[in-house]
């Protein structure tokens, strides 16, 4: 690794966190483990490998792709595809035995189709939409007609019915909000349109956080599983996730001095600036420019002018004997100082979930811990 600009993934967090999810809920209900998005930028598979020692045997994807790669990967178990069931994707899901989302009577007819081809079964799971009004059946009409249309599919086989809550990390006085109320509600009516023994699956990391009433027979946990509760919780989690990169350069500017593009920062005294190895090329977005701070021999140092496709300017003046190579915390601790990625988000105006995201391909990311 020439460039010391690196994501450093602690899979005892990642563990820790499943651990203590497993435990708030009753011994019958599952945990699965959302790693769409290369597990929010975790590391898909390295994600599922360590999870499914752990006991994990159902595992959410965003797309067929993403499902692909977790079987060709090795990993087994149920693979839920959260998006639609499209009809370029049928051959390839049943192959590979990835469980669909269905939610109108044509998906259930394309998908019985492909898999009497293959003299397979589909395995899918029924999406209900209470409110989200993204994807999903809404009404008792679209729920008796897909029920039909899964009795006159015998290679179709439901596996599981769910929802998705669209305001579940805003409760009101420490519990769900009246919306979701009306989502959980809505969910009871739609879902007794089909056969009780299906298993049902509605709470995300807010929900399972708020609502035991939401439990049924699985939660789905994303963004708590990595450390970031969406919601205040007495649960210890542990961010996964470091940032961290170096110090490439350091020099001494003089009052009327600007930094960066657009000389957006102009200084009013004497400064040390440095220079650090990371910029939007690599998923730090350049809406921190101004506004962000790293950490620097545990202390925090503001970004000064604007954040660069490869590089980023930190005020170090204040931080004594600051030299080229010294390490930068971008995410992580130094000395008694933190930053975590809800600081990142706030200082971008965006939400944890982006910022984990953001990090691009260019950052190697390294796994510690990785065996138990």
């Amino acid at each position: 690794m020439l460039r010391q600009n690196r994501l450093l993934i602690d899979m005892d967090a990642i563990r820790h966190n499943y651990r203590i999810l497993k435990e708030s809920v009753p011994a019958e209900v599952k945990v699965m483990p959302v790693i769409k998005a290369n597990a929010y930028g975790h590391g898909m598979l390295e994600t599922a490998r360590t999870l499914s020692k752990m006991g994990a045997d159902h595992f959410a994807v965003a797309t067929p792709d993403e499902g692909v790669e977790l079987r060709l990967g090795g990993i087994e178990g149920e693979i839920l595809v959260l998006g639609a069931a499209m009809p370029a994707a049928a051959q390839e899901a049943v192959a590979h035995g990835l469980t669909q989302a269905v939610f109108t009577p044509e998906m259930v007819e394309m998908l019985e189709k492909e898999a009497a081809s293959q003299g397979k079964n589909a395995l899918v799971h029924i999406k209900l939409d209470t409110g989200m009004n993204r994807i999903g059946l809404r009404t008792l009409q679209e729920a008796e007609a897909l029920a039909a249309a899964l009795e006159n599919a015998p290679h179709v086989k439901p596996t599981g019915i769910f929802t998705h809550f669209s305001d579940a990390d805003a409760p009101e006085n420490g519990e769900i909000n009246a919306f979701s109320v009306g989502q959980l509600e809505r969910f009871k009516q739609l879902r007794a349109c089909f056969d009780a023994s299906i298993p049902s699956h509605v709470a995300n990391s807010a929900m399972s956080l708020l609502a035991p009433q939401a439990y049924f027979s699985m939660i789905r946990e994303g963004i708590a599983l990595y450390g970031y509760p969406p919601v205040e919780t007495q649960l210890p989690f542990k961010p996964a996730l470091s940032w961290l990169t170096e110090v490439v350069n350091v020099k001494t500017i003089h009052a009327g001095d600007a930094v960066g593009y657009g000389r957006t920062f102009v200084a009013e005294r004497d400064m040390r600036i440095a220079t650090v190895a990371v910029g939007y090329g690599d998923g730090y977005h350049r809406a921190q420019s101004g506004r962000g701070w790293m950490l620097i021999r545990g202390r925090r140092v503001p970004i000064v002018g604007r954040v660069c496709m490869d590089q980023t300017m930190v005020d170090v003046t204040d931080v004594p004997d600051v030299c080229v190579g010294d390490e930068v915390a971008l995410i992580g601790t130094q000395g008694s100082e933190t930053i975590d990625a809800e600081q990142v988000a706030k200082w971008a105006d965006t939400i944890s979930y982006e910022v984990l995201l953001a990090v691009t391909h260019r950052v190697p990311r390294i796994y510690v811990n990785a065996d138990e």
